[in-house]
């Protein structure tokens, strides 16, 4: 049997998060706003613009849903295209980049990668 919750070990409580306004939050192209952990990993809501760099998560997978706009997530295999309300998972270990044209609002979820684990900047 479990114990019962205390002010010190209460899950924290529920929150929504509206998309709509939570995307006019991001002050302009390439930021980025965390708004929880799913699993152990940061689920963070994007613009994104331009080509990424390559990427790789040893230790989890990948999410991408589109909101807004259009996202091209290539492997080293292939290219998939995503347009919004569409999403897509890149298991663990797969190489990977992200491409847009014009500016994509997106809600991803992804581990650190070796960069951040290092302190450098989190991915965009």
């Amino acid at each position: 049997m479990t114990a019962p919750s205390t002010p010190d070990t209460a899950p924290p409580p529920l929150e929504k998060v509206n998309l709509a306004h939570a995307f006019t939050d991001l002050s302009g192209p390439g930021t980025t706003r965390p708004v929880g952990m799913l699993h152990g990993q940061p689920v963070h809501l994007v613009r994104l613009t331009g080509t990424g760099p390559w990427r790789q998560h040893a230790t989890g997978d990948a999410l991408f849903f589109v909101t807004r706009g259009h996202l091209r997530v290539e492997s080293r295999e292939r290219a998939v295209d995503l347009e919004a309300g569409e999403l897509l998972i890149v298991p663990r270990g797969v190489e990977h980049r992200t491409i847009t044209t014009s500016e994509a609002l997106v809600l991803m979820s992804a581990p650190p990668h070796d960069a951040e684990a290092a302190g450098q900047a989190p991915p965009l």
